[in-house]
């Protein structure tokens, strides 16, 4: 019985420590090259023609940046992967209004659209803040947040701001204005049933708000993460 035991400690021990050698060299990758395709888009190529178009960060308007950050996670130069100031307000807003309302960070998004698959269990959540972790442990903020703006979903088959810039403005991500940025940012939580193009007053009450956040950081983008902590007290 005793070596029953070993036996199945052992094995599992190995497999978790396979586990982390391939995640920790999946993420390792994927620091440096553009990521080929996601799980959401194998999944949605299956019925329609994807349209994505990887760029490089310098390449996507500061604006939009911008714009994402102050819609998605305004402390997401500050946190670890993990906002628990965030999750806790969440959390009280949950119980005051009923609405089951997230607060996954940036990093945890970008966890679940690289290295995951679109469901909501336990198990995949457990490996988006382990993925979280690791992510911000090997990369740099500038490129978590190339990577998110690159593989986001936009609309119906459009990832990538490049691919969204081109079909809903016909211009290229690092022109976009503060309107289509603060527009762009305000689809993501809902890119196929909201439009960036004819906003509706649901989401043209959030480009009203994210632009007054714009306003507020100088509707500039910094990674200066002395600037950030000052700006938040």
């Amino acid at each position: 019985m005793k070596k029953v035991i070993y036996h199945i400690i052992r094995t599992i021990a190995g497999f978790i420590l396979l586990f982390n050698i391939l995640s920790l060299f999946w993420v390792i990758l994927y620091a440096f090259i553009p990521i080929p395709t996601t799980k959401l888009m194998v999944i949605e190529g299956r019925s329609k023609e994807i349209n994505y178009e990887w760029v490089n960060l310098e390449k996507i308007s500061g604006r939009l940046q911008l714009a994402v950050m102050c819609a998605e996670d305004q402390n997401f130069l500050l946190h670890n992967g993990l906002d628990f100031h965030s999750i806790k307000k969440a959390e009280e807003a949950n119980k005051r209004s009923g609405n089951v309302k997230g607060a996954s960070t940036i990093t945890q998004q970008v966890a679940k659209n690289v290295f995951l698959w679109p469901d909501r269990t336990y198990a995949r959540k457990a490996a988006e803040l382990y993925f979280a972790l690791l992510i911000e442990m090997i990369w740099s903020k500038e490129r978590i947040m190339e990577v998110y703006l690159n593989v986001a979903e936009f609309g119906d088959g459009i990832f990538g701001a490049e691919a969204a810039s081109q079909a809903y403005f016909r211009r290229s991500a690092d022109g976009l204005s503060i309107v289509q940025a603060a527009r762009l940012a305000a689809i993501l939580p809902s890119p196929k049933r909201y439009s960036a193009v004819a906003p509706s007053p649901y989401v043209q009450r959030r480009v009203d708000w994210i632009q007054k956040q714009m306003w507020y950081w100088g509707y500039k983008m910094t990674y200066d993460e002395e600037f950030v902590k000052k700006m938040v007290q």
